[in-house]
């Protein structure tokens, strides 16, 4: 079974971080939330607390397939200045592994020399934060093990792009249309 790991740093965007670990795991994907606080318990930007599964430090990332940035204020500026995360984002991506930010996040994986002749989306105005990348303005952009999305209100298009990711486009599909997902039109 697939092994994700999400990245939770005080002040993540709650919204993007739990929307990911929720349908990673409604795919039968291993997901665990890691902090990289030093302490379990985390709190996102609107203040609401979340334990997370396991420290950075307790983390064998040998096991793991991927790992997840969540975006919001301060969180990436702690996921940027965590010396571990970018060491971390950096070995995956030169190993094929998934490497994927949201929102304000993919900001650290520019700034790692990660997204150079890449696609990559992102919040707006962090886009002179995306060094090297081809800035789209689409929910999700995927770079071969690179994908990256603009922010809460693409979390759900993120998540199932991830999910596709890891299984199959049918089950991101069936995962859709399980949770409603662009339901309206029909």
């Amino acid at each position: 079974m697939k092994k994700i790991g999400v990245f939770l740093a005080e002040g993540f965007e709650e919204i993007e971080g739990l929307t990911v670990v929720d349908i990673l795991r409604r795919a039968g994907l291993s997901v665990v939330t890691i902090s990289i606080m030093g302490q379990k318990e985390v709190h996102g930007s609107h203040q609401i607390g979340v334990l997370a599964d396991a420290l950075f430090e307790e983390v064998d990332f040998t096991e793991y397939d991927g790992v997840v940035l969540p975006g919001g204020m301060p969180g990436t500026k702690n996921l940027g200045s965590h010396t571990g995360v970018n060491e971390i984002i950096k070995a995956f991506a030169e190993e094929g592994k998934l490497a994927a930010a949201i929102c304000a996040a993919p900001s650290v994986l520019g700034q790692a020399g990660i997204l150079k002749g890449k696609k990559a989306a992102c919040y707006p105005g962090f886009e002179d934060k995306l060094d090297g990348a081809e800035v789209i303005y689409e929910e999700v952009a995927e770079a071969g093990n690179v994908i990256t999305s603009r922010g809460m209100g693409t979390a759900i298009p993120f998540a199932l792009r991830l999910a596709a990711y890891f299984t199959t486009e049918e089950k991101a599909k069936e995962l859709a249309e399980a949770i409603i997902y662009k339901a309206a039109g029909k």
